[in-house]
């Protein structure tokens, strides 16, 4: 009888939460069976009533599901905004003619040996020969010879020309000095990255520009 009543109340739980009537059926063996229609004539039967007063219990939510459902992941950081494109100039040197690159469009201007411009330096005959001398080139043969007043009045003052970079040519420019940093970097010791670190943060905020 025990059992029958615990049998009959897992019956009950598991049963959807609606009113109506369930037929408790007994066999001739006594084996119990639980249905929604009349037992059959050789079994003996038993009326359920099945209330549905009792308040609904959602199950418990899994926890692990809500939290990872919960979970957003941070956004990703903003990218740093770009910086302007900075003023470069070609400039090309006095001395040599080489070309090069500043910021600086208006360089100072700088002294240098008269000689080494090509415009006419003076006959080795008048700095190592003396008067009359047939004037050898060697300076050890003539000590003395070149005075610091005869190099002082033979320097002159030159200024190198600049002009502006267009845009294609200031992107190109930076992208080339990208990589010559990125090289140093990658060549460099801890100790000695930091600023290289800096330069390439300036490089790439410049280069979103281009």
């Amino acid at each position: 009888m025990i059992r029958q009543c615990f049998l009959a109340m897992l019956l009950l739980l598991s049963l959807p939460t609606v009113a109506g009537t369930a037929y408790q059926c007994t066999d001739a063996s006594g084996k119990l069976s639980f249905q929604d229609k009349p037992c059959g004539a050789q079994q003996r039967q038993q009326v359920l009533q099945l209330d549905d007063s009792q308040p609904y219990t959602p199950a418990a939510p899994d926890t692990a599901s809500t939290a990872a459902a919960a979970f957003t992941p941070p956004p990703p950081a903003p990218a740093p905004p770009a910086s302007p494109l900075p003023t470069l100039y070609a400039c090309v040197r006095a001395t040599d003619g080489k070309t090069y690159t500043s910021e600086q469009g208006d360089p100072q201007p700088y002294q240098v040996p008269f000689g080494i411009l090509g415009a006419g330096s003076l006959p080795l005959s008048k700095v190592y020969g003396g008067p009359g001398a047939a004037g050898a080139s060697a300076p050890e043969l003539n000590h003395g010879r070149v005075t610091p007043g005869l190099v002082a009045n033979y320097y002159v003052w030159v200024q190198d020309q600049c002009r502006e970079l267009t845009r294609a040519e200031t992107c190109r420019s930076l992208r080339d000095a990208y990589d010559d940093n990125e090289e140093k970097l990658r060549r460099a010791f801890k100790s000695d990255q930091p600023p290289l670190e800096q330069r390439e943060q300036q490089l790439r905020a410049q280069l979103r520009n281009c």
